[in-house]
């Protein structure tokens, strides 16, 4: 059975799931810069993370997972 989620989806932000044992944690960020960051980092520790992308007030747009960039 899906969760309901208690809180309201912002249009124009951006969110991504982190997903820790039996809770999955939605993550918001006002811009895409801080979003991807934030995702990147969470993603180098080893958590695993969903990108949903950006909030249109109907469905998420952008949605495509940033890509992790290569150690040097």
């Amino acid at each position: 059975m899906a969760t309901k989620k208690h809180f309201t989806l912002g249009k124009g932000k951006y969110y991504f799931n982190v997903r820790s044992g039996h809770a999955n944690i939605t993550i918001k960020r006002e811009s895409k810069r801080d979003a991807v960051s934030t995702y990147k980092a969470y993603q180098k520790v080893g958590k695993n993370v969903e990108w949903l992308g950006q909030w249109n007030g109907k469905k998420f747009i952008e949605n495509t997972e940033p890509e992790l960039e290569a150690a040097n």
